[in-house]
């Protein structure tokens, strides 16, 4: 029983935090468009800013969401395939 209890918390926070993830790829999905706007209205200070933070934050979150969906994805597949499995036998 604690076994499992604790395999859902942690299946909690993982999930919590593929979510706060998510929300920050949008986030900065949405501060790029923005700052693409200004810099056609001459204002530079937001694309250099996307800039700056691009390598060292945005493609880790982008990397870390595109693992967690792949990871899901193969998990799904994985559990399905089993359970197709058991009930043959």
């Amino acid at each position: 029983m604690t076994k499992e209890n604790n395999q859902n918390k942690l299946k909690q926070i993982i999930d919590n935090l593929l979510l706060i993830n998510l929300f920050t790829v949008i986030f900065f999905a949405i501060f790029f468009i923005f700052a693409i706007i200004m810099q056609f209205n001459g204002i530079f200070i937001f694309i250099n800013f996307i800039q700056i933070v691009w390598n060292p934050l945005v493609v880790p979150l982008i990397t870390i969401l595109i693992l967690g969906a792949l990871v899901n994805g193969i998990n799904s597949w994985l559990r399905r395939k089993l359970l197709s499995q058991e009930e043959d036998i």
